[in-house]
């Protein structure tokens, strides 16, 4: 997410959000990029719509068309329900792109159920991990989900709808379960080991553009030393081994390609 990080005053009209995309799809450094490899997106705020934007802004459904237009993704929203939401297989390795912007309820409101993917959303995903027969399993999601710093928009700042997403994890005993995300301007990675045993984690990795954010204070004891980045980088994950015992290798460089640091991950 934040792919094309709307300016002030774009997102209020098509023309400006379509030019947005048009400039960032055009940039000629980015040209050879979007022809050697594939390519498939979330959103999160600053392409969805305004800083922190929610279900309640006005335009949404223009920039929704917008990503359906600019991102060739395999379907956009489940249930023939408007969004983002959407899955592929690649190889032996399953994604699963949600959506955490277009049902979202507001970060201050006080009444009604408060949501980020909604329970429809989870309850989709949960099937389809349930189904899936991958051997890593990779929830894309605009937000971070396992840091237990309830800060800015982290999935702990909606304690309910998390706890309720990493139950139904553990109950159905789902494993190799990596979460992918972005937003905070920073790298980490986060571990969770789980009443089960299971450990769960979220790779983190922004920006590589933008200003980045030292944060590394903010108290998320889910932390893995040695992984918290407060400067421009990139993240690469390779898969290595025999189909049944699969490892995957998490690296995070510097923008100009330096290893900062890399971690193993191996097939529960």
């Amino acid at each position: 997410g934040d792919n094309i990080y709307l300016r002030k005053g774009e997102w209020s009209s098509k023309t400006g959000i379509y030019r947005r995309y048009t400039q960032f799809k055009s940039r000629p450094e980015l040209q050879s990029f979007w022809k050697s490899v594939s390519h498939y997106a979330i959103w999160d705020d600053h392409d969805f719509g305004p800083n922190d934007a929610d279900r309640s802004f006005i335009n949404k459904d223009i920039t929704l068309q917008a990503f359906k237009d600019f991102w060739a993704n395999p379907s956009y929203g489940i249930n023939n329900k408007p969004g983002i939401t959407t899955s592929f297989v690649y190889q032996d390795l399953e994604f699963f792109l949600l959506d955490n912007r277009y049902n979202r309820s507001p970060n201050h409101r006080k009444t009604g159920v408060r949501e980020i993917l909604g329970k429809e959303q989870i309850e989709w995903l949960i099937d389809a991990l349930v189904n899936s027969k991958a051997n890593f399993k990779f929830v894309v999601v605009g937000g971070q989900v396992l840091s237990d710093a309830a800060v800015y928009e982290n999935h702990a700042t909606y304690p309910e709808e998390r706890n309720f997403l990493l139950e139904l994890i553990e109950k159905e005993k789902l494993k190799n379960v990596i979460f992918l995300s972005g937003d905070r301007h920073k790298t980490e990675l986060s571990q969770l080991k789980i009443k089960s045993g299971v450990t769960l984690y979220d790779f983190t990795s922004s920006p590589l553009a933008s200003k980045a954010f030292d944060s590394k204070d903010e108290g998320n004891n889910n932390q893995v030393e040695g992984t918290h980045v407060a400067t421009q980088n990139f993240g690469t994950i390779s898969v290595s081994g025999d189909k049944r015992n699969r490892t995957l290798l998490l690296k995070t460089f510097d923008a100009s390609g330096t290893l900062l640091w890399e971690r193993k991950i191996s097939k529960q």
